[in-house]
């Protein structure tokens, strides 16, 4: 079977590529669902996009490459699309763009545009081998070997292996020679040993956490594993193993000025009451037995209000780990932007080759920066397809 384009997997990225391209790619993929990752996304409701989307909101070994693609195709130019297929939305917070209804609607646009552009999807078809006969790429599945002029290869990480994620794109790059960064989990809750917070399990509260990056002000959640809540995965992006996590506790607060106002206030006071009165109680008897926060609040001298204000401001935590691929939204690192034009996603050293979406080496907050990164980098790497 000889065809013009030829696209490796049907999830956000393919799948729009395949409705932007020119007219009668195929697009394969093993699953025998399409866009699955988009399906269960943002609790079943698809945070497709996030209003706020520029290049310092992704992490990559270059900073730079993804200005192209998110300059030439925006978070305004996705929305308006959902707005052609009149699905309902709403701004949840912090410009994430969510569906009223259902991620299906995200899922149905993207297969009604691949549709119209005459692309054929074919899904439960394991991809065995991938390759280049000189002449065309060669792709060898169960039925049959296809060969295409240009092969575009959207499969995406390794995160969430149950979903069928399986790494491919990085075998295709070596294949071909091309270099791939170290990749990890990303977005991903936090481990921490022996139940460190399994009686905190469940609670929710605001926090500002930090890594090695840039300080996420959002929830954090104790889990009976350790901890996760948007926080904690915008914080695991750039954490790496041995290192601690910085939580400042109700960000914002003057934490020494308050336990002066209150050591003047009410000196009879418990610490631990005083705790209870600006966090979770449960949180604040787990701090009160952690930091031994015994007597009242008369007791607190100077130094030991500086000292607890510094610990309730940059609460030092050493996880153990992460939860790994199996709960990790996306995989950092991957096909090295060094060897693809930032224009066309298409790989400099091998022509007609293209890598877009997850599997190359652009990782998004969380809060739709990922999905608009499939649709912008599938745009330029589409865009290239038709002037070829």
């Amino acid at each position: 079977m000889d065809i013009d384009t030829l696209i490796l997997g049907a999830g956000a990225a393919g799948l729009f590529c395949a409705g932007l391209g020119p007219p009668g790619a195929l697009v394969l993929d093993h699953a025998n669902r399409p866009a699955e990752k988009v399906r269960i996304s943002g609790g079943g409701r698809c945070n497709f996009t996030n209003l706020h989307t520029r290049p310092e909101a992704f992490l990559s070994a270059n900073p730079h490459f993804a200005k192209s693609a998110l300059a030439s195709y925006t978070a305004q130019d996705f929305l308006a699309l959902v707005q052609s297929h009149r699905i309902p939305w709403h701004e949840k917070t912090l410009g994430q763009l969510f569906c009223d209804r259902s991620s299906k609607d995200i899922v149905n646009l993207l297969l009604a545009e691949a549709t119209r552009a005459g692309a054929e999807v074919r899904l439960s078809t394991p991809i065995h081998e991938v390759g280049h006969d000189g002449a065309r790429f060669t792709v060898a599945t169960d039925r049959e070997t296809i060969r295409a002029r240009r092969l575009v290869v959207a499969t995406g990480g390794k995160s969430i292996p149950r979903m069928g994620a399986t790494g491919l794109a990085y075998r295709v790059a070596a294949r071909f020679g091309l270099p791939v960064t170290e990749t990890r989990p990303a977005l991903v809750p936090f481990t921490f040993g022996e139940g460190r917070f399994a009686d905190l399990a469940g609670i929710s509260v605001p926090v500002a956490a930090r890594a090695r990056g840039p300080a996420f002000e959002e929830a954090l959640l104790f889990t009976h594993r350790g901890l996760s809540g948007p926080a904690m995965l915008q914080a695991s992006s750039y954490w790496r193993e041995g290192e601690e996590l910085s939580v400042a506790l109700a960000p914002g607060t003057d934490w020494a000025a308050a336990l002066r106002a209150a050591r003047r206030a009410s000196p009879k006071q418990a610490l631990k009451t005083f705790l209870a009165s600006r966090l979770p109680a449960a949180l604040a008897s787990h701090l009160s037995a952690e930091l031994d926060l015994a007597g009242p609040l008369a007791t607190l001298s100077e130094p030991r209000i500086a000292a607890l204000a510094r610990t309730l401001s940059d609460w030092r935590l050493r996880p153990t780990g992460t939860e790994g691929y199996r709960t990790a939204e996306v995989t950092l690192g991957g096909i090295d932007t060094t060897a693809l034009h930032s224009k066309t996603m298409e790989a400099k050293a091998v022509p007609g080759l293209f890598f877009i979406g997850e599997c190359v080496d652009v990782t998004g907050w969380l809060g739709g920066y990922n999905f608009q990164w499939a649709w912008s980098s599938a745009a330029a790497c589409a865009r290239a397809l038709h002037d070829a």
